[in-house]
């Protein structure tokens, strides 16, 4: 079904800010400075040998540093805060941002590298952070600061283990991070005063570190192992790689280096998660207890549990441990035989689906108990015979009797003294590298720690675990505190203090400022416009009282599809509804004729591809002559949500050419609320045909020239977990319309598989900017990108990799237009939580428009926390602006509140939302996409799978159609419509 909800990533969470401000709790300013704003910089790589030297990169400072401070750069810099251990200050008055002239990047006349004559590099903040305000908020944030001495060395060593084999053995094969860890261990254990282990941490694979020095070169580690129980050797070779000097991050907080340590940061960060790696179950960067509680079972083989998920930051106040509750659902550890019996209803008396096991347990670790041993097994599949069909050839391990053929059931008698009870089911097949290794299912067991993806959980089960991960604030906020307090959480043991580290395990206590929401138009009967306010705390407004949309779309022709008429208790009220939907959209400024054409259907038809595009053509194709015009809109009604959804929106979007609305008959029929869902199903009609919902009265802030403005928006989509083949799907957004930038057209692309760069970024924005022109008959002069799905990491990519071409294409058009890039990051683990009862909303969380640009930010680069929604359940997200060019010269000020009044015009809904709708609607773009691709690779039609000679073709040309752009090319009518809504 359309989604209401903001996908995957949820529609709240809060904001915070920093410091001790002084000043009125009015709109005023707090402070009364304006620094000029700031220019982007560009900096120079490193020359190849014989071109001379090269300058460091060019970065412009907020004012000069106090002369204790300073580097030796002629660059001015602003004042830093202390290092780590010494208490937060206020930070001084800032100066005038120095003007940098903005040079493109000139081709180098060398052949080695003309691309690399230039890197840009993130920008830095313009200012003191914002100072727009009607009030204040105290706010504590889930920061822990993390005090260390800057004279501290952290060894580096890289760690190699390998079996010792003799080299007729083959290459050695890669050993699992069990078996690492117990090398590493036992060789901690055999020489507990070279290698004491609370001194060491370990990544569980090449690196470790040490607070101490420690012997290198080779060592022999024994311990027994293997189905004979014998001795096992492996040899561990150790090598100094670097001793991390702490000071460099010191300096790197301060201000006085330009790139971030990361080595160091991985150090501490693994130093930190030493502890809990030991006690607890890791996953990703989330720890979770062994044992789940009892009341958190899931039913299905599967329970809930309840951990933190922890990462670090560069912050104004020094280095953070950012901590936060997390909850993630897995199997739980049973016995193979008593989890399918759970998870798929399996009977080992009745056993017939060899496909639906293999599926439930291809690729889990298990454990066996028919001998005695710790290691774990990877499941390769079932056996194609039964247990008591299969026999395999044993040799004589002293080599005087010839091999012979031995039967399974015979063999675990004779070696392990086993009967096997269930002979009638497949043997699990836990062999590597082609080796076969057969084990009976009743001899292995689950280990534990296995997650279970959430998009796998029926609705209910998925349901459950939604709302145990949404914590009311005060609950999350006490979790949390439990958590950095625990003796098996991340300060707990010794091994944080013996390396020097000691983390506060108080929240950080910052200051944040609320944005004034904006004014709003809406429509009214007779054409006149209404100016409202929206609701104090919640920031929402209604369409109830009068109320219209600014511009309600006329329609004349549209169609219904009732799939709901086969169903026996669910059916639409046909009639009924008719009424009611005609009714409501004529108060909302939308004049809705009766249908022309209103067609039963089935659900069935939902699982035959084939069948559900003969209906959609018929249905438009006689809607046509009927009404003697295309169909406007195709109202489909179903009885439940249904997997099918995907196959109905490929097919009316790329085949058919008509947009969809999809409802469900359970909630049209109801009397109470339907009010509110069929204004929600207006809001997406009026806006997928084109219709202006609600707009800003005021022009957005900054933007107050004449010149044309264009919001580009882009996100890529992901396959899901287990998925090891399909492709990503890439979405750029962008606004057509200005001044009101509240309608949107998209570009969808498949690229190559899990490719967060989105490829054809360059090529994707020129084909929405000459529409763009071709709509408004002008070239926008400003252009302001929001960038979804990014890690830190990969801030070099998006300005090098995306940006650059970018200019570069628009260059080619004798066209350069100014540009700001921003990202907006919702995964991230900060939280805020107001400190008292007036600093929050009825609901416990910070109020919508609540900001944070000190304290817990960058210590020097353009970031801030932005909670722009009310959040009604859990706790709020903020959502995380980090600006990284700018070419617009944007104040702190300027650009928190375009942001946020930005946030007021979403189609979908009458609030303001917890994303920017630019980067809202790429990311619904992209799932769009998605569906598109699950469509092709699930829904093939009957000719084309008839004429593949196997299922392994079929899939096949199935996977070579989803990573063709054909596949995901809109029909023409819909193809500058806001069809993904």
């Amino acid at each position: 079904m359309e989604r209401e909800g903001y996908r995957g990533r949820g529609r709240g969470r809060g904001g915070r800010d920093g410091g001790s401000r002084g000043g009125s709790t009015g709109g005023g300013d707090f402070r009364g400075h304006q620094p000029r704003p700031q220019q982007p910089q560009w900096r120079r790589s490193a020359p190849s040998p014989g071109h001379g030297s090269s300058s460091p990169p060019v970065r412009p400072w907020s004012g000069p540093m106090s002369p204790a401070v300073r580097a030796p750069s002629p660059q001015p810099r602003p004042q830093s805060p202390p290092g780590p251990s010494a208490a937060p200050v206020v930070r001084p008055p800032v100066g005038e941002i120095q003007k940098l002239k903005i040079s493109e990047p000139v081709a180098s006349s060398s052949s080695s590298s003309s691309q690399n004559a230039t890197r840009y590099t993130p920008i830095n903040r313009p200012d003191r952070g914002g100072t727009l305000a009607i009030r204040t908020v105290n706010i504590f944030a889930n920061h822990f600061l993390v005090n260390f001495s800057p004279e501290s060395i952290i060894r580096h060593y890289d760690i190699d283990v390998k079996p010792d084999i003799g080299p007729n053995h083959g290459p050695p094969v890669k050993l699992s991070k069990t078996v690492l860890a117990i090398v590493r261990n036992k060789l901690c254990e055999d020489y507990p005063d070279q290698f004491p282990l609370s001194m060491t941490a370990y990544d569980g694979e090449k690196n470790m570190f040490s607070a101490i020095e420690l012997p290198t070169g080779k060592f022999n580690v024994k311990f027994l192992e293997g189905e004979d129980m014998k001795y096992r050797t492996y040899i561990l070779t150790l090598k100094l790689v670097n001793e991390l000097k702490l000071c460099k991050l010191n300096e790197y907080l301060k201000g006085n280096l330009f790139s971030i340590p990361r080595d160091i940061l991985q150090a501490i960060d693994i130093v930190m998660k030493e502890n809990p790696t030991r006690c607890m179950i890791s996953v990703g960067r989330s720890f979770h207890p062994v044992e789940p509680l009892p009341d958190d079972y899931l039913g299905y083989g599967l329970t809930a549990s309840r951990g933190f998920e922890q990462c670090l930051k560069p912050t104004s106040q020094g280095l953070v441990s950012c901590l936060d509750y997390s909850v993630l659902a897995f199997r739980k550890r049973l016995p193979v035989i008593d989890f399918l019996a759970e998870h798929i209803n399996f009977d080992v008396n009745h056993f017939r689906d060899w496909r639906e096991v293999e599926d439930a347990l291809e690729g889990l670790k298990v454990t066996v108990i028919h001998r005695q041993t710790k290691q774990k097994y990877s499941i390769a599949g079932l056996t194609r015979e039964t247990t008591r069909r299969l026999s395999f050839t044993l040799a004589d391990p002293e080599g005087r009797d010839p091999p012979r053929e031995v039967r399974l059931v015979d063999y675990f008698r004779e070696k392990y003294g086993k009967d096997i009870m269930y002979k009638d089911i497949p043997c699990l097949d836990l062999g590597r590298n082609n080796q076969k290794n057969y084990v009976p299912m009743e001899f292995c067991v689950l280990v534990e720690g296995q997650i279970y993806p959430k998009e796998y959980l029926d609705r209910d089960t998925g349901l459950f675990l939604k709302n145990m991960s949404l914590a009311k604030p005060g609950d999350r906020q006490s979790m949390i505190s439990q958590m950095v307090r625990s003796r098996i959480g991340p300060c707990g043991g010794e091994i944080t203090r013996n390396f020097g580290i000691d983390v506060n395990t108080n929240m950080t206590n910052v200051v944040g400022r609320v944005l004034g929401p904006p004014e709003l138009k809406l429509g009214a009967h007779g054409g006149k416009a209404l100016r409202i306010t929206v609701d104090g705390e919640k920031c929402h407004w209604s369409l109830v009282g009068g109320r219209a949309f600014v511009e309600g779309k006329r329609i004349d022709r549209w169609a219904v599809v009732d799939f709901s008429a086969s169903e026996r208790y669910d059916r639409l009220y046909q009639d009924q509804f008719i009424d009611k939907i005609m009714a409501r959209c004529k108060t909302l400024g939308m004049d809705m004729q009766w249908p022309v054409l209103c067609e039963p259907a089935s659900m069935r038809l939902f699982s035959n591809v084939g069948g559900l595009q003969e209906l959609l053509e018929d249905v438009t194709s006689r809607a046509y002559k009927i009404g003697k015009g295309h169909l406007q809109i195709l109202i489909c009604v179903m009885s439940r949500k249904d997997d099918g959804y995907k196959y109905l929106k490929w097919i009316s979007e790329t085949k058919v050419g008509v947009v969809t609305q999809c409802c469900l008959s359970t909630i049209a029929n109801k009397g109470k609320g339907q009010d509110q869902y069929l204004a929600n199903l207006a809001l997406k009609i009026n806006a997928k045909l084109g219709g202006s919902n609600a707009e800003l009265i005021d022009r957005l802030p900054y933007f107050n020239g004449e010149d044309h403005v264009m919001f580009l928006g882009a996100d890529v989509n992901h396959p899901r977990a287990k998925d090891k083949t399909s492709p990503s799907i890439a979405a750029v957004v962008a606004t057509v319309n200005w001044p009101a930038a509240n309608r949107y057209v998209a570009r969808v692309r498949p690229q190559d598989h899990r490719t967060e760069k989105i490829l054809n970024f360059a090529e994707m924005c020129l084909e929405l900017f000459k529409y763009y022109v071709q709509l408004n008959k002008v070239r926008p002069q400003k252009i302001v990108v929001f960038r979804d799905g990014v890690s830190e990491g990969q801030f070099d990519m998006v300005l090098n990799e995306e940006l650059v071409p970018l200019k570069k294409a628009f260059r080619s058009m004798d066209y350069q237009p100014t540009i700001t890039l921003i990202l907006a990051q919702k995964r991230h683990q900060t939280r805020l939580f107001p400190k008292g009862r007036m600093d929050g909303t009825s609901s416990g969380n910070v109020p919508p428009g609540t900001v944070v640009d000190t304290i817990i930010v960058h210590p020097f680069q353009f970031n801030f926390y932005l909670c722009s929604h009310y959040g009604s359940l859990g706790t709020s997200k903020p959502t995380l602006y980090h600006v990284l060019w700018a070419e617009h010269g944007f104040t702190s000020d300027q650009l928190q509140k375009l942001i946020y009044n930005v946030c007021f015009t979403f189609a979908r809904c009458t609030k303001p939302v917890s994303l920017v709708p630019p980067v809202y609607y790429a990311d619904l773009a992209a799932y769009r996409g998605r569906l598109y691709c699950d469509a092709v690779m699930e829904g093939q039609s009957p000719a084309s799978v008839s004429s593949s000679p196997s299922s392994l073709t079929s899939t096949s040309l199935s996977l070579e159609a989803a990573f063709d752009e054909r596949s995901y090319k809109l029909h023409a009518d819909l193809e500058n419509t806001m069809y993904f809504i």
